[in-house]
């Protein structure tokens, strides 16, 4: 049996009290957290924007031959970007600069997340670590990993006797 976290009808949003909600869902994040990171799994990364900073979306994708990775990490180089690979573990990290002061200025309104970002994905099959690759347009991030032989589907023949 799988478990399925309840989501809230779309009307929800137009509630006055949605501002309240936001905030318990931010201390339930706190406390699952603190509790994830208890096991010390690589997969106990923040999900709290409010007091860990940023994440990027992912989608993670399979067809019959390859995983992949797509990551929206807008307005970064290259340079600032880290993908690494370790025991089926996908390790995305990086860090925005923060945006340009103007002077004379006031921030008005600022919702831009900046700094450093760390997302670990795990990966359902091994994977050929030295065919990786990785591309980055337009401010998405896709890193393509084939799938090792013994990961891939295969076809079984049936003999008739």
């Amino acid at each position: 049996m799988n478990l399925a976290k309840w989501q809230r009808p779309a009307f929800w949003a137009l509630s006055p009290v949605r501002h309240v909600a936001n905030l318990r869902d931010e201390v339930d994040n706190l406390f699952n957290l603190a509790f994830a990171r208890l096991g010390n799994t690589p997969e106990a990364e923040p999900r709290s924007q409010f007091l860990e900073g940023w994440y990027p979306a992912v989608d993670v994708t399979e067809d019959k031959d390859t995983l992949s990775v797509r990551a929206e990490i807008p307005g970064m180089k290259k340079e600032d970007i880290e993908i690494s690979l370790h025991e089926g573990f996908l390790t995305l990290s990086g860090e925005r600069k923060g945006g340009e002061k103007l002077e004379g200025s006031e921030t008005y309104r600022s919702e831009r997340w900046f700094g450093r970002f760390h997302r670990t994905i795990s990966l359902p099959y091994a994977v050929v670590a030295d065919q990786i690759k990785a591309t980055y347009t337009d401010g998405v991030l896709t890193v393509t990993l084939p799938k090792a032989e013994e990961a891939k589907p295969k076809q079984i023949p049936i003999t008739v006797k």
